[in-house]
């Protein structure tokens, strides 16, 4: 017996423009498969994100997303926070705090430098989240800096 887990989410519509869009900024990302309705266009979209099992069903409207659930992106330098969270806000996305934002779907994301569970552990920590509380897109520099002065 195999048990597999998957993220799932209900887009009204977009389900294949999404997916096409998300694994063009993710390495080892890819859309796996799309089940289309009977007049072509796509109505589940399988893709996998850095390795990550996502489906995308274009089940309508009624079923907005919320913050409340993201896709959290653990990378490697600012570079890579800068260059994603320029292409996820793009075309209507919205800025949030503290590393979250909402792409042009309305699907959320938190694009995290992989540093900050370090930063945010030991003595210093209350600085660091203080730090993080006044951002948007996570300037890991600044948090450094608080981790290193705070």
């Amino acid at each position: 017996m195999t048990t597999t887990v998957s993220t799932f989410f209900w887009f009204d519509n977009a389900a294949e423009q999404a997916a096409e869009f998300y694994v063009s900024l993710l390495p080892d990302a890819r859309i796996v498969d799309i089940t289309r309705n009977p007049n072509g266009s796509a109505f589940v979209v399988s893709l996998e994100l850095a390795g990550h099992a996502v489906v995308l069903l274009n089940g309508g409207p009624g079923h907005p997303f919320s913050d409340a659930a993201s896709l959290q992106v653990l990378v490697d330098s600012q570079g890579e926070v800068d260059r994603l969270w320029r292409a996820l806000t793009a075309d209507g996305g919205v800025p949030g705090p503290c590393g979250w934002l909402t792409d042009r779907y309305g699907l959320s994301w938190q694009i995290v430098p992989s540093e900050l569970p370090k930063l945010m552990s030991g003595e210093r920590a209350a600085a660091v989240a203080a730090a993080l509380r006044t951002m948007s897109r996570i300037d890991l520099a600044a948090l450094r800096d608080a981790h290193d002065n705070g």
